[in-house]
């Protein structure tokens, strides 16, 4: 009796429901019947068969261009859009437009109209990248202590100008620490004051020598005067030796501020030759000759690591092999050689150099170091231990550093700053120079060229002074004969 109940309550159930849904029913047949359902069924299919047939998305917009009136027969238009203009070819105005498949694209005049949406797109990029390197970049960056030795020379701006631009590509605060050898000059202040960093000039009383040798070993003590500054006003922050004529990576100012103490990098030499044909640096093959026979390396200076990212030693340049070869002075067209290692090569904490400041105990005393004039190679010299050096770009195995000394000769008589004030206003010819001194005297080699040019054209001279006597010679000769002949039939006819 319970299932007879339960069977006829569900049937009630589904009987009322019925009844409640056929009205709804009723409405959606009469929906589905109705002409206007009916007509955009039968245009979906038919632009379904069609998009099947040409491969694309027939839009039914088109049946409204198709139907819709227009002013000529030759031209139709859709209510709510304009017809893109005609290009404009010279660009003058609020731009050109061109029509690619069925879009306009605006080709907007450059530079922008508005200067003002310029500045706007910049802010916005900027804003963006500053967004992008607060999440992805490094988490609260240190200031960049930049160490340059430098002196008044030919090339100074030309240097200087590469490494400033370098500087203010640097997204991080940046203090730059210029030590100029043989005191202030004009040219100098005038040239790095255009950087907008913050600066501090400094004077070395000491002139720079004319041998690289000396050069080297004044410029460590360079380095180590502007140290001394560091530790006296107590800038804090990462230091870096960036030599003037060196090249830098920007991915470089990025790695330097993982170090926590002393770090190294791996530097690329770039011998320069200065134009001599005895021999360039050559290349260092790889001692696996059977995987890579035709792949040279460049000498490379930095930290060795073994298979698990430990220092366990230095790649360094063995320049004995080069000494015969090596330049001596500067302008001298020779190989140019680096030390064994490079200062570039290394970054420190600046507070290694602080005075009563918490540092390790296998840094040296500061006082210690350089003491009595002895020429420090490197910052290796502050370590009691070497074996603590951070190696930094992939643990050595990567670059981003390039050592190059190119200087002019010591006797360039090009002015300073490259500016020639004032201006030249006549033409002097080629064996003059509007500079009062005596051009620089020529190397021996040259003046030996220029010697057997001068015999070879003298003797070709006189070789061809005795062809044209010969040839005079003959030529009187044969007159002679001429003359003797015609005499004798004279004689014979009479």
């Amino acid at each position: 009796m319970k299932q007879l109940t339960a069977l006829q309550q569900q049937g009630r159930r589904s009987n009322s429901f019925r009844g409640a849904s056929s009205p709804l029913d009723a409405g959606v047949d009469d929906s589905i019947r109705s002409p206007t359902t009916i007509f955009w069924l039968v245009l979906h299919g038919l632009c379904c068969l069609i998009s099947l047939v040409l491969g694309f998305r027939f839009s039914r917009i088109v049946f409204f261009l198709l139907f819709s009136t227009a002013s000529s027969p030759s031209t139709t238009t859709i209510s709510g859009a304009t017809s893109p203009p005609e290009r404009n070819i010279s660009g003058v105005g609020g731009g050109s437009r061109v029509v690619v498949g069925r879009h306009g694209i605006l080709i907007r005049p450059w530079p922008h109209p508005d200067p003002a949406e310029v500045m706007k797109a910049h802010k916005i990029i900027e804003r963006v990248q500053l967004e992008q390197r607060s999440q992805y970049g490094v988490k609260g960056p240190r200031t960049l202590i930049a160490v340059t030795p430098t002196y008044v020379r030919t090339f100074q701006t030309l240097h200087l100008t590469g490494l400033m631009h370098s500087l203010m590509n640097v997204p991080y605060d940046v203090i730059w620490v210029v030590v100029e050898a043989g005191g202030h000059t004009n040219e100098t202040a005038s040239l790095i004051s255009k950087s907008g960093l913050r600066t501090i000039h400094i004077g070395f009383d000491t002139k720079m020598p004319v041998l690289w040798e000396d050069r080297h070993k004044l410029e460590s003590k360079m380095r180590l005067h502007a140290l001394r500054v560091v530790r006296e006003k107590r800038l804090d922050g990462i230091v870096m030796f960036a030599d003037d004529s060196n090249m830098h990576a920007l991915e470089l100012f990025d790695e330097i501020q993982k170090v926590k103490w002393v770090g190294a990098v791996s530097v690329g030499i770039l011998a320069h030759s200065g134009g001599s044909e005895e021999g360039e640096l050559p290349v260092i093959q790889r001692d696996d000759s059977k995987k890579d026979d035709k792949d040279p390396q460049l000498p490379v200076q930095g930290p060795a690591c073994n298979s698990s990212n430990h220092l366990v030693g230095w790649h360094t340049f063995d320049s004995l092999l080069f000494l015969e070869k090596s330049a001596r002075y500067i302008g001298d067209r020779a190989v140019v050689l680096p030390r064994k290692l490079e200062w570039a090569g290394f970054v420190l904490n600046s507070r290694l150099v602080w005075e009563d400041a918490d540092k390790p105990g296998w840094v040296k005393e500061f006082e210690e170091v350089g003491r009595d004039g002895e020429d420090v190679e490197s910052p290796l010299s502050f370590l009691n231990d070497a074996s603590v050096v951070e190696p930094l770009g992939s643990c050595g195995r990567k670059v981003m550093l390039w050592w190059l000394r190119v200087e002019a000769r010591a006797d360039s008589k090009f002015p300073a700053r490259w500016i020639i004030d004032p201006p030249l206003e006549i033409t002097v010819p080629a064996k003059r120079t509007p500079w009062p001194d005596a051009p620089p005297e020529l190397p021996s080699s040259v003046e030996k060229v220029i010697s057997i040019q001068e015999t070879t054209d003298k003797r070709a001279s006189k070789s061809g002074s005795r062809r044209k006597r010969s040839s005079r010679s003959k030529r009187k000769h044969t007159a002679k004969v001429i003359d003797e002949h015609v005499s004798t039939r004279h004689s014979a006819d009479n």
